[in-house]
């Protein structure tokens, strides 16, 4: 019975925010005249759970099992009905001029994006696609598929890497040079 009372005053996060969504896309009556303030919230609530989703048509309401934790989905990016993107996920767009896959990703329908998950650049991804757990995604993907990553690419070096972690206002004072110096030796990392 407290919980059911707690749950009345205090509803999930996830579960709000796609509320005010809701109400911010489709207001009906007098919510029309609230879209400030709805946006508002959902606002808060996307910055106290570390998240980024736009709130446009193109992007359809998802599940998201373990909520919006630091899920970012970038302005141009389609999101289809039924897809499932757990925590940390990265939908987002190349904007740099030349690259082979320029634009945002369209995701298609009922798709399951697995934690830690980054899409990235113009591509499509099919309707009923798994996506496993920290794959990088940057060419399109056919409809009933599954992505997993393969075994990671060793580089290796002749001599010794220097791994010394060194925090940045150190190292910038360290440099004692202009600017641009700074820019060209941040370039060689």
């Amino acid at each position: 019975m407290l919980k059911k009372i707690y749950r009345f005053f205090y509803p999930p996060t996830t579960k709000t925010f796609w509320k005010y969504r809701r109400r911010i896309l489709y207001p009906k009556g007098l919510q029309k005249y609230f879209k400030w303030w709805y946006s508002f919230r959902a606002t808060r609530i996307l910055e106290k759970m570390n998240a980024s989703i736009p709130i446009t048509d193109r992007i359809r309401t998802f599940q998201t099992p373990h909520g919006l934790s630091g899920i970012f989905i970038s302005a141009g990016a389609r999101v289809g009905n039924g897809c499932t993107i757990f925590q940390q996920v990265t939908i987002g767009s190349n904007t740099m001029r030349g690259s082979k896959k320029c634009g945002a990703p369209v995701i298609g329908e009922r798709v399951y994006i697995g934690a830690g998950a980054k899409i990235i650049g113009g591509i499509t991804v099919g309707n009923d696609v798994r996506i496993g757990a920290n794959c990088i995604v940057t060419e399109d993907i056919p409809a009933n598929s599954t992505v997993v990553m393969d075994k990671p690419r060793i580089i290796t070096y002749d001599t010794p890497r220097d791994n010394t972690f060194v925090e940045w206002d150190k190292y910038k004072a360290s440099l004692k040079c202009s600017p641009f110096l700074l820019f060209k030796k941040l370039q060689r990392f």
